[in-house]
This record gives C-alpha cells, sequence and structure tokens, in this order.
C-alpha cells in the first residue's frame, strides 16, 4: 500500500504539471483543455499515458516538411499565383460561391474547371471501376487508404495490383499503420517484391511513436495514370460491400477526370515522400495543365487538411457554406461530434429560415461515439433542424447547399477530421452535380427515420447517462 501512495503521489505531481502545461502553454481551445484538466483529475495514472497518445500534436517540423513542398515551384503553384491575383480583382457576383473559393487558393487548393466526376453510392460498383482502371492502367498507379483489409475484395485488388507491377507500371500503395492495424503486413507488403510496386506505411505504430497514434491519414485515394482519380468515403474491405456488420453499409465516393486529378496527385506526392523518405515531388515538374477547353465543364477545388495546419481549412469551407444557404443544407456524416464553431454555423442557418437536414447511422459502428452524438442532437432538434437516422450504417461524407455547392470526401463532423486526422475533400462549384447530390440525399431519407423532439425525449435513463459520459470526452474523441 505504501509503494501504491509513492505512486499516486508521483502520478498527481506529474498530472498537475500537465495541466499547467495544457491550460498556459499549448494554447488550445478552452474545452479541450478543461476536458484534458477533467482527464487528469479522473485518471491520476493514466492520465499521462492518455495524453501522450491523444493530447501532442504533431512536431513543427512536421508541419514545415508539408509547407515547404506545397509551395513547390511546379505549374500546379505558379497556376494558383495566377488565380489568386485574378480572384483579388473580381466582382463576387462573377462567380457563384467566390469567397469559399478565394479562401481554399488561399491555402494552396487550385480551383480548376475542366472536370468530370462519377457518384459511387455503390462499393460493389466502386471496386470493380476502380479494378478496371487498375488494369488498364499504362504508367503509375497510386493508391492511399486508411484501411485495406486482407479479405475477398482487399485480395482482388492487391493481386491486380502485383500484377501490374511485374507488368512494369509504376505501383504505389500507401497504408495507415493505425487504421491497417489488423492486416497482416506481409499482405500489404507484397507490392515490395515486384519489379515496379512499393508499399510503405504512414506514421508506423509503435511504443516510440504514441505520441503520433492519433495523427492518422484519413484519405481514401486512388490515381491511375494521373489521369483518373478516386475519392470518398469507401476504404478497402468487405464490409463497405454490406458482407460484414453492420449492415447494410452506405457510403459515396467519387472517379474524377480533368485537372483537378492532379491536384490530388500532388497531395499524394507531398504524403508519399513524407513517409517513404522518397523525392515523387520532383516529377510534380512534369505535370501539366490541359489548355483545351472541356465540352464538360464541372468547377472543383480538391482541400486538402490536417494536423500539419492550424487553419483546419475543410471544416473553414463546410461553415462557409452554411453561412452562404439561402434555401437549404444537407449534411451526412457517420458521425457527428461538432465543435462550437460548427454546432453555430447549423443553428444559424435554421434560425434563418434554411432547411438543414442532417443524416447519421441508426445502426453505429462504434457505440461509445453514438451515443455522444446522440447527446448533440438535442440543440439541433430545438433549432428546427430534420435529423434523420440511416436505417443502416451510413459512412457517406457529404454537404450540399442551395443547388449550387457541394462537397464529398474523406471528412466526418467530427473534431477528430477537423483537427488530427489528414483529411481530404473535393469542392464542386456546380448547379447539375449539387442537384445530382440533393437527389441521392432524398433518396437516402425513404431509407431513413425521422427523429423526432418527442421520440428523443423518450430515451432511457441510461442511454442519457452514457450520453452525458462520452459527450465529456468528446473534444479529443
Amino acid at each position: 500500500m505504501e509503494h501504491f501512495g509513492n505512486i499516486m503521489g508521483i502520478s498527481y505531481i506529474i498530472n498537475f504539471i500537465l495541466i499547467i502545461v495544457v491550460v498556459f502553454f499549448q494554447r488550445k481551445d478552452p474545452i479541450v483543455s478543461l476536458t484534458w484538466v477533467f482527464c487528469f483529475i479522473l485518471f491520476p495514472i493514466g492520465g499521462l499515458l492518455m495524453f501522450i497518445v491523444f493530447g501532442l500534436g504533431i512536431k513543427q517540423r512536421t508541419s514545415d516538411i508539408y509547407y515547404e513542398k506545397h509551395v513547390y515551384g511546379d505549374e500546379l503553384t505558379e497556376k494558383l499565383y495566377e488565380q489568386l491575383d485574378f480572384l483579388n480583382n473580381v466582382e463576387t457576383k462573377d462567380i457563384p460561391g467566390l469567397d469559399i473559393i478565394r479562401y481554399f487558393c488561399k491555402y494552396h487548393c487550385l480551383y480548376t474547371d475542366n472536370n468530370e466526376a462519377e457518384i459511387f453510392t455503390s462499393a460493389e460498383e466502386k471496386y470493380e471501376r476502380l479494378i478496371d482502371d487498375i488494369g488498364n492502367a499504362k504508367e503509375s498507379i497510386n493508391l492511399l487508404y486508411f484501411i485495406v483489409r486482407k479479405d475477398e475484395i482487399g485480395t482482388r485488388i492487391m493481386d491486380e495490383l502485383v500484377k501490374k507491377a511485374e507488368s512494369g507500371v509504376k505501383v504505389r500503395l500507401l497504408y495507415d499503420s493505425f487504421g491497417c492495424f489488423f492486416t497482416p503486413r506481409k499482405f500489404l507488403r507484397k507490392l515490395n517484391n515486384t519489379k515496379c510496386g512499393k508499399a510503405v506505411s504512414f506514421y508506423p505504430v509503435s511504443i516510440f511513436t504514441l505520441s503520433k497514434i492519433n495523427h492518422r491519414n484519413h484519405r481514401k485515394i486512388a490515381i491511375i495514370d494521373n489521369k483518373i482519380a478516386y475519392l470518398g468515403g469507401m476504404n478497402i474491405g468487405d464490409e463497405y460491400m454490406g458482407k460484414k456488420k453492420p449492415t447494410p453499409w452506405r457510403d459515396t465516393h467519387i472517379r474524377l477526370t480533368g485537372d483537378a486529378v492532379k491536384v490530388i496527385y500532388k497531395q499524394f506526392c507531398l504524403d508519399w515522400d513524407f513517409s517513404a523518405r522518397d523525392n515523387l515531388c520532383e516529377t510534380l515538374n512534369n505535370i501539366q495543365l490541359a489548355t483545351d477547353e472541356n465540352d464538360t465543364k464541372l468547377p472543383i477545388q480538391i482541400v486538402a487538411s490536417g494536423p500539419d495546419s492550424a487553419a483546419e481549412e475543410i471544416k473553414s469551407g463546410l461553415i462557409k457554406m452554411l453561412y452562404s444557404a439561402r434555401h437549404y443544407a444537407y449534411i451526412q456524416s457517420p458521425y457527428f461530434i461538432p465543435d462550437q464553431p460548427f454546432r453555430n454555423a447549423l443553428i444559424n442557418a435554421a434560425d434563418s429560415g434554411v432547411d438543414v437536414r442532417l443524416m447519421i447511422p441508426g445502426v453505429p459502428d462504434k457505440k461509445y461515439v453514438f451515443y455522444s452524438s446522440l447527446s448533440y442532437l438535442e440543440e439541433m432538434l430545438n433549432a428546427g433542424i430534420k435529423v434523420y437516422l440511416y436505417d443502416g450504417f451510413i459512412h457517406s461524407k457529404t454537404a450540399v447547399v442551395d443547388d449550387k455547392i457541394a462537397t464529398i470526401g474523406t471528412t466526418n463532423i467530427d473534431i477528430r477530421s477537423f483537427q488530427l486526422h489528414f483529411e481530404m475533400n473535393a469542392f464542386f462549384y456546380s448547379n447539375d452535380f449539387a442537384v445530382k447530390c440533393k437527389q441521392i440525399f432524398e433518396t437516402d431519407i425513404k431509407d431513413s427515420s425521422e427523429l423526432s423532439q418527442e421520440v428523443y425525449k423518450k430515451r432511457s435513463l441510461k442511454t442519457r447517462i452514457k450520453e452525458g459520459f462520452f459527450r465529456l470526452f468528446s473534444p479529443i474523441m
């Protein structure tokens, strides 16, 4: 008992020091700081470990590396500077969503308008199209996924990648070490034994990298010959086809062609060089933007955000969309743990007469996140926001406003995606595309149940207690 008392005494001293560090030196959001103070008091022994794993940000050097390569002197960067000069001297009325476009350009997000996009709401269709594109690749295949399973679809895709790498096509696979924690490394590294293939992990998980374990690469992208790109919520795994629980599973992914693909490739180069200690960014000198006009114009900005930037670009873009809405704003997210600025934007839109609708899963994959999400719905319902519970698990990350602007990507409506994960979204400035996104949302409503205030108020005491408990940890969840 005496030794235990000594350990407790030392832990309290350490936690007291940590409280001083969090409150006076980290300059985090006050709510986040208070949450950490609560953790240190509630878990005197485990508080230090929790802080090392969840509380430390990435090193400044990491941010510097990403920034240095963001401003790499390639044609994409030169075009970006030209756009900034143009956008600073154009009238707002000339371009829909100009304020959002200008904001993203400030953070190195090139505006391209000669694109085409195909939306997938079926994982089977997405995988078949991806496998077909991989099979037709002539020069390069670059994949970045948070999760790659060794299951039926994962094995099919890996076999195709190995085949192409043996044929002379350059194949690169960047996988997140934490997301693929339960996937055999021998399976993931098959490409390393091929003629032209290479597989690398992002932030390998080990006892020496605990401070980085919370910063995951949550992006899900594939780039074929720098002409075709895939982006969205679907990782590589059978569960996305509804073959594993929770079911049914609904997700959204897109296939892009046009100059937006080259912007996605640039971000892949940044992630690859950071993880592989390579110089893939040097190939950006060979990237040329299209000079011919595309009959089907689809304006897009590819936006990447993560802990390497303090701007929270994707969250800020979503908030700008909400404040710009005049008629409707529809949002889908598998997790709903919004911070105060995002909640304010939702409520402000609803109070202004905008038809705000939110869709989250009715069948969760992580119950602790689900209870935390439920705790935020009372505020939404009181503001007149319509909340739909999908009859299954919806993993789609989309938003659309006023038949004008839409976004599809990897970002959840939670603090983890906004601040801790490396994410990517495509923002579309097109009436036709926005209408398609709205129609998909309306179709999903048919497979959902609207949550009324009456039903919400009938939650059991046990459920309310769980909500309250897990909400305490939502700023670091």
